[in-house]
């Protein structure tokens, strides 16, 4: 494979132009990952003569810090031809129209009678608040069992102990972390009906403020109905292989206390999940089970079924959007221009059992918030401490700021609410359509994704990490590609998938910095606050 920086054809942009990357000095920067957690330790400053707008107010930020008001279009939104059942999360302080049902959806919603009657659930996540989070469940669905699947560890554990003492209907289940910097950082909900269940994926933590003015992805399934006794006795590869891959996801866990869910998994009919399921488990995987899992799984499922390369070729770049980064080494070759744009950059093949062939790579553009970005939004520099990336990472690979874009979400009313999304998908160069698309709880970590050791025989993943990826042909109305689907969008003939943000992107301009969460930021913020940590 070629070491070289990737080609930058079809950049599928505004503004600045990527340049070729740089590199660090330091070879042994540890493989860590930036952990989301409650931010450095800030004094927050009032300052009394700055005027900024509201939280209520509905406007964007351009790269100047100037805003303009935004003006939702008086039609409704379209609903497209399919689907996806991709949603994004209600966001306070936006107009109502960008919170409709068509594209927007809170965990009270996910949770309501209105999805079905409620017999038990269980809550895969990375923070936990449980009185906060039993409030979010119906009244009468309380006292249901509630499984909760968390990572947490010493204080942590105690803590959760105690706040799940008034609830006798919860179990705790610790996932086991054995290798260092790994964190429980799936987000996901198993939730039991009396008529079926449902698998809802989603980047949301479970606490209050993950849930009010920051975006968010949800991937919602629809109801899966129970199988005859005869069915559920048998393997089933039909679809999109989503009730296996799942079920071996749910394996890797280990202990028993998954075991009542493994079984509910078997005896219901996943077949109508249109999405595939991209996760990580941690561990050092060689052989078959290196492709199981992290950029490698989903190496695998592009080159067995994502679009070929007749149709999307190194014109059409690829797009990762996240809310923290890590170490990922001195210089871009070592790992994300390298293994890790390769993967995301897989075609489909046809033929069985051809071999991955190297070509040009496509462009590659990170979303990333500016330090502007995060200074403008809803909640000001608060939003900041939910990005973490340090800025002794950041000085270790400067060269990531040539693929930085904005985060900027005009199209759908959420420039000013701070990304927690994480999202990554194939741009056609005229940027009117997505090859696919994928939502996941992984950010640009190599903790998260995975990094190839012992000479590409191994494949070293620290976290776990759940998402699923939207392929056209899976679709009910199979196709070749998906439209780009936003608020704003009209009827398409195409599957459609609401891009999470503006598309064209738009690149950092000179004076543009990367969001650095523990570094000192004194121009007031939204609320007039300054960043002291």
């Amino acid at each position: 494979m070629e070491s070289r920086l990737p080609e930058r054809p079809g950049q599928c942009s505004s503004g600045s132009t990527p340049g070729k990357a740089g590199g660090g000095q330091d070879r042994n920067d540890k493989d860590t990952d930036e952990i989301e957690m409650q931010p450095p330790v800030t004094k927050k400053a009032k300052t009394e003569s700055t005027s900024m707008p509201s939280t209520s107010a509905s406007t964007s930020t351009s790269s100047d810090g100037t805003t303009a008001e935004i003006k939702p279009p008086a039609s409704s939104p379209a609903s497209g031809v399919s689907s996806p059942l991709f949603y994004l999360t209600k966001v306070r302080g936006i107009p109502d129209y960008y919170n409709n049902p068509n594209m927007a959806t809170g965990i009270k919603d996910i949770l309501s009678p209105s999805m079905g009657e409620l017999v038990a659930s269980a809550q895969f996540n990375y923070m936990f608040d449980i009185p906060w989070l039993m409030q979010q469940y119906p009244e009468s669905k309380r006292n249901m069992p509630l499984l909760i699947v968390h990572g947490e560890q010493r204080e942590g554990l105690i803590r959760l102990k105690t706040e799940a003492k008034p609830f006798p209907n919860i179990k705790l289940f610790q996932a086991k972390l054995e290798i260092m910097f790994g964190t429980h950082h799936s987000k996901m909900m198993l939730i039991a009906y009396k008529e079926g269940m449902r698998v809802v994926i989603h980047t949301a933590n479970l606490i209050a403020k993950d849930w009010d003015q920051k975006t968010q992805g949800v991937w919602i399934s629809p109801v899966f109905h129970q199988l005859t006794s005869a069915a559920a006795s048998q393997t089933s590869a039909e679809g999109t292989g989503f009730k296996q891959d799942l079920l071996d996801y749910l394996q890797a866990y280990g202990g028993t206390a998954l075991n009542e869910w493994k079984q509910r998994l078997k005896e219901h009919d996943l077949s109508s999940a249109r999405v595939r399921l991209i996760a990580s488990v941690p561990g050092a995987h060689t052989g078959a089970n290196m492709h199981k899992w992290g950029h490698l799984k989903l190496r695998k499922v592009l080159l067995q079924h994502g679009p070929p390369s007749s149709s999307v070729d190194e014109h059409w770049p690829v797009v990762g959007q996240f809310s923290s980064i890590g170490s990922l080494g001195p210089s871009s070759q070592q790992w994300l221009s390298s293994e890790w744009l390769l993967s995301l950059s897989t075609n489909g093949r046809k033929e069985a059992g051809a071999a991955v062939t190297m070509r040009k790579y496509p462009n590659l553009q990170l979303v990333f918030p500016t330090v502007e970005n995060v200074r403008n939004s809803l909640e000001g520099y608060m939003a900041g401490g939910s990005i973490p990336y340090a800025l002794k990472t950041a000085q270790k690979q400067p060269y990531l700021n040539d693929y930085l874009c904005h985060w900027k979400a005009d199209s759908t009313g959420r420039s000013r609410a701070a990304p927690h999304i994480k999202t990554y998908m194939r741009v056609s160069p005229d940027c009117s359509k997505l090859a696919w698309f994928l939502v996941t709880s992984a950010n640009l970590s190599k903790a998260a994704w995975g990094a190839l050791e012992k000479k590409g025989t191994q494949l070293k993943i620290r976290s776990y990490e759940i998402g699923v990826l939207y392929l056209p042909s899976d679709q009910e109305t199979p196709g070749s590609s998906f439209a780009v689907k936003s608020a704003l969008s009209g009827e398409s003939t195409e599957p459609q998938i609401l891009a999470p943000f503006d598309i064209p992107l738009t690149g950092y301009a000179k004076e543009d910095k990367p969001w650095i969460w523990d570094a000192k930021y004194f121009k007031p913020d939204s609320k007039g606050n300054m960043w002291t940590p």
